[in-house]
């Protein structure tokens, strides 16, 4: 079969029997939320000057909506579990909307850092809600959905830092920040639209039956037995994560996160301090690295669908490795494109981590599966942005790049090191 028969198939697959309009308003709602957090890293300069902050204070900003956007998501995933996953979508939308006008329009620090962690937690809401919703959309095709919204995600943060820095140079820095809520309004109302529209809770009665037991005249009991069912949920969670596959995937997931963290909160600014190259090149350069992951991610979801997690993962992380180690070295904006592309291959390792667990876990369990593992890896690699905003202030950021290649090659070493049941599809519960 060519690559376009095999392109065919997978689009057809996706967009076929009413599913593709949900697919794209979630994966439309997916970028937005994502080009705007990525808004933050070109416009840390504007911050330091607005607010007199240094590099480790700007990112510590970043590590409270690193860490809020990780912590909401073990509620966020029971709630899926439970919901409409187009509610929560929307509503985290909203929410985010709402802590951007909070801090375009307050000069406190304080209001800064208070709206920055409502950012987070609005944005918790959305990820688990968007995996196990296209987990009932499309079984059997998770990996490719997810792909694709990822994918648009990236399309996101390529062409969002660039708008921004251009309206903050032109306008200020609000507006580069700001332009962004009204989007995502919008963005909210076509989500719950389209996904009122679908079948796929026509084959979950059991979240039906709870939803209608909480509008009932039974709220006390109903709220009783939900309490202890999430109880339950979260220890039967904790218990798949002691079988050595999932360990180990959660920590790859982990040192993933830190790695992808820490280089995206300062590589705008390092390339403007230490490489000496415009802001607006910066931001276009920041912007190819998400706009490579347009390709590399539905590219990784389909080969976790075809060959499986091993393969797929040591091959879009292999080149990261090498991107990491050369950028010290490589002063040419030509060059940087190179090496930037390299970097950015390691992309494809959510669509590969996360099909891998949602498909691990069972559907009574995915979403607060996902919630506990996002939650737990995603707050802890929230550190990374603090700790390379102190690497910068100590000017080591050459030596940092470095040490997120060493990084990169122990998440190789544990792919190696995972059971050989490594298909999801295999894997015992």
């Amino acid at each position: 079969m060519t690559f376009l028969s095999l392109l065919r198939q997978e689009v057809s697959g996706l967009w076929g029997g009413g599913k593709g309009i949900a697919l794209v308003a979630v994966a439309v709602g997916w970028g937005l939320l994502n080009g705007t957090r990525m808004i933050y890293p070109v416009i840390i300069p504007h911050l330091e000057d607005a607010y007199g902050l240094s590099l480790a204070v700007s990112g510590l900003l970043v590590t409270v909506l690193w860490f809020f956007a990780a912590i909401g998501q073990l509620p966020g995933g029971m709630l899926a579990d439970r919901y409409s996953e187009g509610k929560l979508m929307a509503v985290g939308t909203a929410v985010v909307a709402l802590a951007l006008g909070v801090i375009v329009s307050s000069s406190s620090a304080l209001a800064l850092f208070l709206a920055t962690a409502l950012w987070g937690l609005g944005h918790s809401l959305y990820p688990i809600a968007r995996i196990t919703f296209l987990s009932n959309l499309y079984p059997g095709r998770l990996g490719s959905a997810l792909g694709v919204t990822m994918a648009t995600g990236d399309i996101g943060q390529t062409v969002l830092p660039p708008i921004a820095t251009l309206l903050a140079a032109a306008i200020a820095w609000q507006a580069g920040l700001g332009f962004v809520a009204p989007l995502l309004l919008l963005a909210g109302l076509a989500v719950l639209a389209t996904s009122v529209t679908t079948a796929t809770r026509s084959s979950r009665p059991e979240r039906d039956t709870a939803e209608a037991a909480g509008r009932s005249d039974a709220d006390a009991t109903a709220e009783g037995d939900s309490s202890s069912q999430s109880l339950s949920d979260l220890l039967d969670v904790v218990a798949e994560l002691r079988r050595p596959a999932m360990g180990l995937m959660t920590g790859i997931l982990f040192l993933y996160m830190f790695i992808w963290q820490s280089f995206t909160a300062f590589y705008p600014t390092y390339l403007t301090r230490t490489k000496e190259i415009s802001p607006t090149t910066a931001s276009v350069l920041f912007g190819f690295f998400f706009a490579v992951g347009v390709l590399v991610k539905p590219a990784a979801g389909a080969a976790y669908d075809r060959i499986g997690m091993r393969i797929a993962l040591i091959s879009i992380l292999t080149p990261a490795v090498a991107g990491f180690l050369l950028l010290p070295f490589v002063d040419s904006v030509w060059l940087l494109v190179g090496i930037t592309a390299l970097i950015s291959t390691m992309l494809g390792t959510g669509a590969v981590t996360q099909s891998y667990l949602a498909d691990s876990f069972s559907k009574e369990m995915q979403g607060s599966g996902l919630g506990v593992v996002r939650t737990v890896s995603a707050s802890l690699a929230a550190a990374g942005p603090v700790i390379f905003g102190v690497i910068g202030d100590y000017g080591y950021f050459d030596q940092g790049y470095i040490a997120l290649a060493v990084i990169m090659a122990v998440v190789i070493a544990l792919t190696f090191w995972m059971p050989s049941e490594t298909d999801a599809a295999a894997a015992p519960r």
